[in-house]
């Protein structure tokens, strides 16, 4: 697969819980674990947007 998922990496790095940036970009811990295991199918551009704002990270 061409897209490699870091989010848990980016979480230790702002020293920030799952349920915290659950918290500020409005969606479930469930859908958040999808996204770090790198099985989630599809991401909105707006929660992907979000994610980027708070971890203080970008797209490559």
């Amino acid at each position: 697969m061409a897209i490699k998922i870091h989010l848990e990496e980016a979480l230790k790095k702002k020293k920030m819980t799952s349920k915290e940036l659950c918290g500020y970009i409005g969606i479930t811990e469930a859908n958040l674990s999808i996204l770090r295991s790198g099985k989630a199918r599809g991401v909105r551009f707006n929660t992907l947007n979000k994610i980027c704002y708070y971890l203080e990270c970008n797209v490559e």
